[in-house]
């Protein structure tokens, strides 16, 4: 890393520390000796989307965290996790090492999520991404989740 103030190529780390999305580290020049802080973050490879109708867009996370919302909207869901599910698809694809997803999976992996949180939310999520169009899909979807 180099340096700030005299442009030194070289410091040495003498403390780090990590926060939720980046760590922090404390930093010395070998040659000057001042001292100055630098963050780190991993860099994460761009998520293009495959929609229902074929056409691609950017992974948004707010935008799955705001659908996860309007399904837990007066559950006892925290926003803790809602946070954990983004987190959980978007390491999934990460971790995968894929820079498109379908939508469908990036819905499944919500709905397998909601389903050990809430059967409330699980329901209302999947009305929605299953695109119920009659009562027989949501009573097949409770019965589903009845039998487990």
């Amino acid at each position: 890393m180099i340096c700030p103030f005299c442009k030194f190529p070289d410091s040495k780390v003498i403390d780090s520390r990590p926060k939720i999305d980046r760590i922090k580290r404390r930093r010395e020049c070998v040659r000057c000796g001042a001292r100055f802080t630098t963050f780190e973050i991993v860099e994460k490879p761009m998520l293009m989307v495959e929609k229902r109708s074929g056409s691609y867009e950017e992974f948004n996370r707010n935008k799955l965290i705001t659908g996860i919302f309007s399904a837990i909207k007066k559950r006892p869901v925290t926003m803790e996790q809602v946070e954990k599910i983004a987190d959980h698809v978007e390491n999934h694809f990460a971790n995968e090492l894929k820079n498109v997803a379908r939508s469908k999976e990036i819905g499944e992996l919500v709905l397998e999520q909601l389903k050990e949180i809430d059967a409330i939310a699980y329901i209302r999520f999947a009305s929605v991404y299953e695109d119920f169009t009659d009562v027989k899909s949501f009573i097949a979807a409770i019965s589903d989740i009845e039998k487990r």
